[in-house]
């Protein structure tokens, strides 16, 4: 994934994911309260998670520990479907999480040793989400405590969104200007 791609896609998804809020304001409340305890989004989000990491274990070079990569791929088999079964509540926002670090590592791959300074739009906002997942997959319930904060005055969703909004453009606009 090139710079350009990585920055228009981030972008397009901030803006989309803030127009969400922009657009149903409390309306969304009781969708994304019930999300942290979400059987249905527990196995969507977990399991992406689970396949994406146990692709990535199989990918394993011999730097990487990789001569140990079945024994390595069968022991998260096990944590990941165990997991289902073992620790389920806050599980869709253990795999949220996840799925932003692995994201994430894609991000920061592709902004790598490339020479727009611009790129750091893409980067800080990609640090910030790594130290919120991290947050999260550490302390799942505080994406419970923080729906209740967001949602307890009309406006916050709003102003939420519309600050992931701007940054969604801003990111756009600057991905544009990679190739001016």
């Amino acid at each position: 994934m090139s710079l350009f791609q990585a920055t228009l896609f981030t972008g397009i998804f901030l803006i989309a994911f803030g127009a969400h809020f922009l657009w149903r304001g409390m309306r969304s409340a009781p969708e994304l309260k019930a999300f942290p305890r979400s059987s249905t989004a527990a196995y969507i989000l977990l399991g992406t998670a689970a396949v994406w990491f146990l692709y990535k274990v199989t990918q394993l070079g011999p730097a990487d520990f990789g001569q140990y990569k079945n024994l390595l791929f069968a022991l998260f088999l096990v944590v990941a479907v165990g997991s289902f079964y073992y620790v389920p509540d806050f599980l869709a926002v253990r795999g949220l999480a996840a799925l932003i670090l692995l994201t994430a590592g894609v991000l920061l791959d592709a902004a790598y040793m490339e020479a727009p300074t611009a790129r750091l739009f893409l980067v800080s906002f990609v640090y910030l989400a790594i130290v919120a997942a991290l947050i999260l997959g550490a302390s799942p319930y505080k994406m419970r405590d923080f729906l209740e904060w967001l949602y307890q005055k009309e406006g916050r969703p709003r102003v939420f969104g519309g600050i992931f909004a701007a940054y969604g453009l801003l990111l756009l606009g600057v991905a544009l200007t990679y190739h001016a």
